[in-house]
């Protein structure tokens, strides 16, 4: 069973299998998408630094995020409400279509959320609308409901880490978290970091099921608080402040041209 907010950020409220939940559920009358079971990020995924970057020979300014302050964060999408375009018994499509103003370029974006027999699926695109080129990202904020002796696993080749939550250098997982064996939820530090090079494949392991997370991505921020009861497994297009990195470091921001289009997925399954 699943369960669609398009006037909350286009977000999933709820994602059960047999009666459990599979996202953590929403809070009846919740009002933020922060309490959502997962939601889209669009135009950029994670943090800007201070909301500054200089592109094109423009310096750019953001409005920080509330509550995030001094950053921008996951762009505006996730605060807007959607429209359905389109739904079945089965599926939705939304659409979401955004004027140049704080973010200083007009862009259009969809979803699609669909639920067949096996498990969920979520598919987010992005287009420039403006007449001049403008960088772009995307991602997923899933929050996968996690119990006290579930084991969350994924591997990755390294990760992005810094003294504050913008990424300064990337390094061995060893030096964080190594996912690749299962890691119990319950013994986890705090984690709000980018893993690079991931497999598209993480899990989160439980006595009597395993939910998988998949996607085409490379990349997968792990936000785990600790004390919670979910662990976000967000497939991303780039990493934190890629607007502000060098370009060797900036894999997977795009540029795209006026009417040009990204895409990305999320399958979500249990077992």
């Amino acid at each position: 069973m699943a369960e669609v907010l398009p006037e909350l950020g286009g977000a999933v409220g709820r994602l059960d299998w047999r009666g459990e939940p599979v996202f953590r559920p929403t809070p009846v009358g919740a009002t933020s998408p922060l309490d959502t079971g997962c939601f889209p990020l669009v135009p950029f995924a994670n943090r800007i630094d201070q909301g500054r970057f200089r592109w094109v020979g423009r310096d750019i300014v953001l409005e920080p995020t509330p509550g995030f302050e001094p950053h921008a964060l996951h762009g505006t999408g996730w605060r807007t409400p959607w429209t359905v375009i389109g739904a079945d018994s089965a599926s939705v499509r939304l659409g979401l279509s955004v004027a140049a103003g704080d973010w200083p370029w007009a862009w259009r974006a969809e979803q699609v959320i669909a639920l067949d027999e096996t498990g969920l699926s979520v598919s987010l695109s992005l287009t420039n609308e403006d007449t001049a080129p403008m960088p772009g990202g995307l991602g997923l904020h899933p929050y996968l409901a996690t119990g006290p002796g579930d084991r969350v696993r994924l591997e990755a080749a390294s990760v992005w880490v810094g003294e504050t939550l913008i990424p300064d250098r990337r390094v061995a997982v060893s030096d964080l978290v190594d996912w690749r064996d299962g890691v119990a939820r319950a013994s986890v530090p705090f984690v709000d970091n980018a893993y690079d090079g991931w497999t598209g494949v993480a899990e989160v392991i439980g006595a009597d099921r395993t939910v998988q997370m998949t996607s085409p991505v490379s990349r997968l921020h792990v936000y785990a608080p600790e004390g919670e009861g979910f662990v976000c497994l967000e497939p991303v297009t780039h990493r934190p402040n890629a607007v502000n990195a060098p370009e060797s470091e900036s894999a997977g921001l795009a540029t795209l041209a006026p009417a040009a289009t990204m895409a990305m997925s999320m399958r979500v399954t249990a077992a």
